[in-house]
């Protein structure tokens, strides 16, 4: 984990990232204004050092109470690799998933309330025992809410999103975030889709994908996926 200039710069630039008045995800921005985000700042996305310091400080965040705050979130940004086009992107952020996976096999089974096959509608990403939804950003994103100038990952715990419906407050602030994308990026983001509905793996990296894509995931039943 980097805690020199760049990571204090890193920091700064992503707090300014999501603060701007035009960036869409009101989560995120409560997150901040909340003091409920956990950000760490890591060398390079998908390699062996950088995974060991990463979980650490996901299982940090999985396991402690800043996890159910009603807005909690765990920003990763990565120094390098920062020029990546999407398909390198998203094979790195599937690639990073891979390791983290193997860092917690051997500690925690899959969290039960969603599938560990990607292909599968109700899949999420699982680390600790615990469902996270990852949002990937990296310089030449073709989102514009997603194109930050280094490569980052961004775990949001499923619980929040459930406490959200269960107070009725979700699908308002679903439906706001996706008007104010629209307003920042002319056209709705066409990967989205609510949970059950398709498998969210198809968002993960941002990029649009074509109906035959599958995540480079291969399943273990009550454990981690591991590449193919």
């Amino acid at each position: 984990m980097r805690t020199d200039a760049f990571a204090a710069e890193a920091e700064a630039a992503f707090r300014q990232f999501v603060l701007r008045p035009e960036f869409p995800c009101l989560g995120a921005k409560a997150a901040f204004n909340s003091n409920s985000q956990m950000l760490r700042v890591f060398d390079e996305l998908g390699s062996a050092g950088s995974t060991k310091a990463l979980a650490e400080s996901l299982r940090v965040f999985s396991q402690g109470e800043l996890r159910s705050a009603e807005y909690a979130t765990f920003i990763a940004i990565f120094d390098r690799p920062r020029q990546t086009n999407e398909p390198e992107f998203e094979d790195l952020l599937w690639k990073q998933l891979r390791l983290l996976c193997e860092h917690d096999a051997a500690g925690h089974d899959w969290d039960p309330a969603v599938s560990a096959n990607p292909a599968d509608p109700h899949f999420s990403f699982s680390f600790g025992g615990q469902a996270l939804y990852v949002i990937g950003m990296h310089a030449k994103s073709s989102r514009e809410a997603r194109r930050f100038r280094w490569p980052a990952l961004v775990f949001n715990p499923h619980e929040q999103f459930e406490r959200l419906r269960a107070d009725g407050k979700w699908k308002h602030m679903q439906e706001t975030i996706r008007h104010r994308d629209l307003q920042l990026q002319g056209t709705v983001n066409p990967m989205l889709s609510d949970f059950g509905e398709r498998s969210e793996a198809r968002q993960y990296s941002g990029r649009r994908v074509d109906e035959n894509w599958r995540a480079p995931f291969s399943v273990a039943p009550g454990k981690c996926p591991f590449s193919h």
